[in-house]
């Protein structure tokens, strides 16, 4: 599977980020791959790799970049409950710095630093995110309903911009909740309000799962949840993406 780490020009410097995608040549469609708040390391790397496979060219930007190079903080092998507290205190002044201004901005150079690339074809792009990558794939879909095909997010705050944004969301939609994220109630609020905006989507809770059960380097992981995200989005990018 062949990989690169990239350098994407971005209107505030360069975003550094890694790519995967099919051997063989040839061009395939784009899927650009948002981090959770840990960011690109060796499982987002993994699961970027897993994606190609299925023939799609995988774009996982840094979208901490301001701050320097990823991984960012320094992350144990394992981000286990007892490093979690010390790394979110890390964390949380590059989320917070990471405004909605930033967000779209990096978005509009992501997508067209993805679809000049000469492995990726013509047509529309998926975008997919975990934790709050689901939320700036969001953002992203709705600042670009022309050009993203699919959206995906898993484990993320995908609805806490409100009913405007998903309005502007033209792409068909997946987002699997953590249980711990995800009342039933609250989950009924939100697909009220994609229905109210006319989206084409799925939204589900996964069943027994807590916050990040995509991360296999995490004490959230889940195996079974990990295998349910992929058997939601292999499907959405097959029925959404040109050659899928």
């Amino acid at each position: 599977m062949p990989t690169k780490m990239l350098q994407i020009p971005t209107a505030d410097g360069q975003a550094d980020a890694f790519a995967a995608f099919p051997d063989g040549g040839g061009r395939h469609p784009g899927v650009l791959m948002y981090a959770d708040g840990f960011g690109i390391r060796p499982v987002l790397r993994e699961m970027a790799r897993e994606l190609a496979g299925h023939g799609y060219y995988v774009l996982v930007p840094n979208f901490f970049y301001r701050h320097g190079p990823a991984p960012v903080i320094e992350l144990p092998e394992h981000i286990g409950e007892e490093v979690r507290p010390a790394v979110f205190a890390q964390l949380m002044p590059l989320i917070e710095a990471h405004t909605a201004e930033r967000v779209l901005s990096d978005a509009d150079a992501y997508l067209r630093f993805l679809t000049t690339q000469s492995e990726v074809g013509a047509g529309p792009v998926a975008v997919t995110g975990y934790c709050i990558g689901g939320l700036l794939a969001v953002r992203t879909a709705a600042a670009h309903p022309g050009q993203v095909a699919a959206v995906a997010g898993f484990h993320g705050p995908v609805g806490a911009d409100g009913s405007d944004t998903l309005a502007e969301i033209t792409a068909q939609v997946h987002f699997g909740h953590a249980e711990t994220d995800m009342t039933p109630e609250a989950l009924g609020e939100l697909n009220r309000a994609l229905d109210a905006a006319g989206v084409d989507y799925t939204s589900e809770i996964y069943p027994g799962t807590v916050h990040g059960f995509t991360m296999s380097d995490t004490d959230a992981f889940n195996p079974a949840a990990l295998q349910r995200h992929w058997d939601r989005l292999l499907p959405l990018l097959g029925r959404t993406l040109a050659n899928g």
